[in-house]
């Protein structure tokens, strides 16, 4: 696992494929790009990504049939999209919202905008994906580092135990249930059994010691929560 937050391009240009995934990729995201809707629909079937970066014409089936199509599928519905378009007329950008956008940029667009805007949108809809540093009791976490420290002391945490802890600390005293921890660690096309999450869980306290087994909350029953000492 990368760690990184996986965003889906659709779109057909071959300058502007090139323009976000040099933009995408200096911001630390993981990037993948296809030219259609078609080929965005089977890249979705195989594995979510975090964000959807849709143009709005497209050939074939346009981008605002897709954005319709992901809306209206249980599996897709809270997917994150952002509207990428030549088109600025108010219209266009009225349109792309109605449809269940994020957000919208017109093209030329300026790709420090377009990566403030994506992680904007991240922080409303997936939070442990931002790349934000969060900092929870004496646990502070940096995602662009990858790095945990806990009363200022460096703590060393594998891949997995590390976005376990991500995900926790940006989903604070909210009882989560192992198959939410296993999608947000894996992907929903990835079949582990939710008993694995238990021995992430106890690695992940280990690595924080003390600390760990006072955050880190087992909700029987249920899964675990991570609880804010602020509350």
């Amino acid at each position: 696992m990368s760690g990184r937050a996986r965003i889906l391009v659709v779109e057909d240009e071959a300058a502007i494929q090139e323009l976000l995934r040099y933009s995408l990729e200096q911001a630390a995201f993981e990037v993948v790009i296809v030219p259609s809707a078609e080929a965005a629909l089977e890249e979705i079937r195989q594995r979510l990504p975090a964000l959807v970066l849709l143009d709005l014409m497209l050939p074939g089936m346009s981008g605002s049939v897709l954005a319709k199509r992901l809306r209206s599928e249980a599996r897709t519905r809270e997917l994150p999209i952002i509207m990428v378009t030549a088109r600025g007329e108010e219209a266009d950008r009225i349109q792309g919202l109605e449809i269940g956008a994020d957000d919208y940029v017109s093209k030329p667009f300026s790709p420090k905008e377009l990566i403030a805007r994506i992680r904007a949108v991240l922080r409303r809809r997936a939070p442990h994906l931002a790349g934000d540093p969060v900092e929870i009791g004496p646990v502070r976490l940096d995602p662009g580092s990858r790095t945990v420290t806990c009363h200022g002391q460096p703590v060393t945490l594998g891949p997995t135990e590390f976005e376990l802890l991500q995900y926790l600390m940006n989903h604070p005293n909210r009882a989560l249930t192992r198959d939410q921890l296993l999608n947000a660690l894996r992907g929903d096309h990835r079949f582990l059994e939710d008993r694995t999450i238990d021995v992430y869980i106890r690695r992940l306290r280990a690595g924080l010691g003390p600390v760990g087994e006072q955050l880190i909350e087992t909700v029987r029953g249920i899964g675990y929560k991570l609880a804010s000492p602020s509350r």
